[in-house]
């Protein structure tokens, strides 16, 4: 496909740092920029779990203990 575009500075610097280390044209030196690009992709972002806090004061060591605390006797 042929086409026009226009480079940034940088862009243009790397395709012609590449085509002076490899000998190479500008549509090539483009070609292998944009495959290494493509190639790359985009890590995800981390995932950072946060916590909030409740302002629960009680003892969860003891699970039933802990829902009759919440939930009242009552709820069983």
């Amino acid at each position: 496909m042929r086409t026009t575009v226009t480079l940034d500075d940088d862009v243009t610097a790397a395709v012609d740092r590449l085509r002076r280390e490899r000998s190479i044209g500008v549509s090539e030196a483009v070609n292998e920029l944009v495959r290494a690009g493509l190639a790359a992709g985009r890590s995800p972002a981390r995932f950072r779990q946060t916590s909030a806090r409740l302002g629960l004061r009680i003892d969860v060591a003891n699970v039933a203990e802990a829902l009759e605390i919440l939930e009242g006797s009552s709820a069983r």
